[in-house]
């Protein structure tokens, strides 16, 4: 019993076994319960086939522009054929290592260090893709290549973190400047705005006063033309109650008397009185007919 035990054999879950007959390579087994034949099979070796990662040490490197520097690498590899893994290569995970070293010296020799400081991605793509043409005769599947770390000479750094420093202060100048001159331009346009609009006020100051000179102007007019109505209808007035109340020539001798009285109150120092009283009257009452005519022509105009 016990020995019939010793013939019984579990691969695990994502696991292979390589299983030999007399030396050579018989099967492979998957997971699962499995049973070998006595003094003559042979399991070599466990296989794991889940994805592994293997960090590389870091690897000296001359780029295109003969600066020395050290990059280290990752690789995400899958066991794909247990059989190609057993039996293509002695160490495989040795001679991964040894083929990304060489591949990754090649590809960093056609670049500069500041191409190679920001082509990672393009770095990667190009280690996965040859690094994976080249396993596939032992039964790895290489999935992703990253590189870890890029580390270039100390004086090299310096000299970076110098330029780096330069250009940071450049860009502050730069920077500055521009909003000194924004600045500048704002400050400028809004006095241009304040002119335009101090213009415009004073414009509308004017005329607003011309409006009110214009409309004092008309209000004056039609006022003096209102009082020569009121005057001259109160002339008319006068003459027409003159007329209904049946006036004679004495009365208008009288009156003209009396338009002589006030003539004499000037500064006149001489006055000249008609020695004929009756062709003063008559003189009066022509100018009455006058001043009636007037009436009547205003009258017809109106």
């Amino acid at each position: 019993v016990l020995f019939s035990v010793t013939c019984i054999k579990i691969v695990p879950q994502a696991s292979a076994s390589i299983v030999e007959r007399l030396g050579s390579y018989l099967t492979t087994w998957n997971n699962g319960l499995h049973v070998k034949v006595p003094f003559i099979d042979r399991v070599r070796m466990g296989i794991s086939l889940k994805e592994q990662v293997f960090d590389f040490p870091p690897q000296p490197v001359i780029t295109k522009d003969n600066v020395t520097m050290s990059i280290d690498t990752v690789v995400f590899f899958q066991i794909m054929d247990a059989k190609l893994y057993s039996y293509g290569v002695e160490n495989p995970l040795i001679a991964i290592e040894n083929l990304a070293a060489t591949t990754l010296r090649n590809i960093i020799g056609d670049l500069e260090l500041d191409t190679t400081l920001v082509s990672r991605d393009t770095i990667n793509a190009k280690m996965r893709s040859i690094l994976d043409e080249a396993t596939d005769a032992w039964g790895i599947k290489v999935n992703r290549v990253e590189v870890k770390n890029i580390t270039p000479p100390a004086a090299i750094q310096q000299a970076m973190e110098k330029q780096m420093k330069a250009e940071r202060e450049k860009r502050e100048a730069v920077l500055l400047a521009e909003g000194e001159k924004q600045a500048a331009i704002t400050i400028a346009e809004g006095n241009k705005q304040s002119i335009i609009l101090a213009a415009e006020a004073a414009k509308q100051q004017v005329i607003l006063a011309a409006e009110a000179d214009k409309e004092k102007q008309i209000r004056e007019a039609e006022g003096e033309a209102a009082a020569i109505m009121n005057v001259q209808q109160a002339t008319a007035d006068g003459i027409r109650m003159v007329r209904e109340a049946g006036a004679d020539n004495a009365v208008l001798t009288l009156q003209a008397f009396e338009a002589l009285k006030k003539v004499a109150d000037g500064k006149a120092t001489k006055l000249i009185i008609p020695s004929n009283l009756q062709g003063l009257a008559g003189l009066a009452a022509s100018l009455k007919e006058i001043v009636v005519d007037d009436k009547t022509d205003r009258g017809t105009m109106a």
